[in-house]
């Protein structure tokens, strides 16, 4: 086991948890099921076999649905050890988990799922209250929070305060779950390991071994521990599939979903010698509209010079130290950089002003200034000040870091089943992303071999890019199985694959009744029609890992 700091929570080290010795009762499980299809195995060479879910907003979510449930009529759940999911595929995985030994019972949770996901929306006073809990109780509010309530709850239909070092059971029937996110100051600067799991034992860098217990994830590490609560389900949901934010379309959502009105509600002054609301309110709506002009390139004079003269007037004709608007560079690229870091600026300094005038602004201020900065998925850094020769120093030097949705990097979350201490023998990948089916897989061939990772060689035909097959096996020596199920192929999409990713796209209004059992069926075809090549594919890593057992016994 690694190393582990004085506060008995952060671990140094290549080597498994030491709760993650369920893995030795699930293979239990799985041997029992191998030995009903006649696989020859034994206790001690049990194949490690993990289940992928890409990203894909509610496809994902859905599409993963379908497939373990068509999974589980085959038999063949069973045999599955880890179960690690990115972005949309990670509320599927919450939704599941929140029923103990979901596995054994999938049927029954799967019409619970479906039940809630054609139900009534969460009540509009729910979200605010939860966001207001969010805003309250956390040292670092970002726009995660605010992600997780208005659009997340939005789509699971649920607000999921639990936590998941609670859901998971030591004696938990149920393929090990891992949440992927990544460390977007590592993505950015290319500088130490950018891939972070979050599983029901701990959290942590996946190569580079540094975790710290799920429960103290997001605390501070000083001299003395400054503890944060765990964060809750939906918040871990908003946290994997942050990339569907898009700048533009969440200053449109604040206009749209009344954002501004709510935080004036909500969040009422109490000075009576405040600032008439409706004044403050539209200075709000300007704001928004300038920040949506310069991320369009058009003019924002209109907006800014109408902002400054509500707040002249607000201030008794005093005028107001706000950031002044200069004149777009006319070189399109360099000009919109350029507005965009003065707009950042200048709605900081409204807010500001607000904050100032307004004594219930703060939250307001907050999101405002979250959003001019893109400030996501914002915690303590558990590794500051800490030392451990294997972590690159900038992660040791940075007292807060960001964690973003892993598939601004990678559409599937390889990496946390490619821990060599994890020893997968079979990666079975589901593939719900929009574009490119075979980016995920062809991505992590490279990355692999840049970092001398094993991992398969993966070449695929250039005219199976527009028409993919229903089923890809890739093979290298010392390296895992890789299956690899593009979710609308040739197979169960006939040659209506386009209208199919049409119809469903990743990032659209919550599905409908009728769309979600079409998906549903559609996702599942791709196991009952491979169900016989799963089966051999499961075989030939299970009797290579017997036989090798065999070998070192002699």
């Amino acid at each position: 086991v690694g190393g582990v700091n004085v506060h008995g929570e952060v671990r140094f080290g290549h080597s498994l948890n030491k709760e993650e010795e369920f893995v030795a009762r699930r293979s239990n499980t799985v041997l029992q099921c191998l030995q009903k299809f006649k696989i020859r195995c034994s206790q001690d060479a049990v194949p490690n076999i993990a289940l992928l879910g890409s990203g894909g907003g509610q496809r994902a979510m859905v599409g993963l649905l379908g497939s373990l449930v068509q999974l589980d009529k085959a038999g063949l759940l069973d045999c599955i050890l880890y179960l690690s999911g990115v972005s949309g595929s990670t509320w599927c995985m919450a939704s599941l988990y929140q029923e103990p030994d979901w596995s054994t019972k999938l049927e029954t949770v799967k019409d619970q799922i479906i039940k809630r996901l054609n139900g009534p929306e969460v009540r509009w006073t729910d979200t605010l209250a939860k966001l207001k809990k969010y805003y309250y109780e956390k040292d670092h509010f970002s726009l995660t929070d605010v992600w997780a309530v208005m659009l997340v709850a939005s789509y699971v239909k649920k607000i999921d305060d639990c936590k998941l070092s609670d859901q998971w059971d030591q004696f938990s029937k149920d393929p090990l779950p891992i949440y992927t996110v990544i460390d977007k100051q590592s993505k950015q600067r290319e500088e130490g390991d950018p891939w972070f799991e979050i599983s029901p034992h701990e959290a942590g860098y996946s190569l580079i071994g540094a975790f710290v217990g799920t429960s103290s994830f997001g605390s501070q590490f000083k001299n003395k521990m400054k503890k944060q609560d765990e964060i809750d389900m939906l918040y871990l949901q908003a946290l994997c599939s942050s990339v569907l934010a898009d700048e533009e379309e969440i200053w449109k959502w604040i206009k749209e979903e009344t954002l501004c009105s709510c935080l004036f509600n909500v969040f009422p002054s109490k000075d009576p010698h405040s600032p008439p609301i409706d004044e403050c309110y539209q200075v709000l709506l300007k704001l928004v509209n300038m920040n949506l002009d310069v991320l369009k390139g058009t003019d924002p004079s209109a907006c800014d010079q109408s902002i400054r003269t509500t707040l002249t007037d607000l201030s008794g004709g005093q005028r107001q130290l706000i950031h002044q608007l200069e004149k777009l560079n006319d070189d399109k690229a360099a000009g919109k950089k350029a507005a965009k870091q003065y707009v950042m600026q200048y709605t900081v300094d409204v807010c500001n002003y607000l904050e100032l005038k307004l004594n219930f602004w703060p939250f307001g201020r907050s999101i405002c200034r979250c959003i001019a900065q893109w400030i996501w998925g914002r915690h303590y850094n558990f590794l500051h000040n800490m030392t451990d020769d294997a972590v690159p120093r900038a992660l040791l030097e940075s007292e807060t870091r960001d964690y973003i949705d892993a598939r601004v990097l990678l559409n599937s979350p390889y990496f946390s089943v490619l821990r060599k201490e994890r020893d997968i023998d079979l990666i079975i990948s589901l593939d719900f992303s929009d574009g490119d089916p075979f980016m995920t897989v062809t991505q992590t061939a490279e990355t692999c071999k840049k970092l001398k990772i094993p991992f398969p060689e993966v070449n695929i035909p250039s005219e199976d890019v527009k028409k993919p097959k229903g089923f890809y096996v890739f093979k290298g020596k010392n390296a895992p199985t890789v299956i690899h199920i593009p979710l609308f192929n040739v197979v169960n999409s006939g040659d209506k694959i386009d209208a199919w990713r049409k119809k469903y796209g990743t990032s659209q209004v919550p599905y409908s009744a009728e769309m979600i059992a079409e998906l549903m069926q559609v996702s599942g075809k791709n196991f009952a029609i491979n169900r016989a090549k799963l089966l051999e594919q499961i075989r030939v890593v299970a009797e290579a890992k017997y036989f090798q057992a065999q070998a070192r016994q002699i």
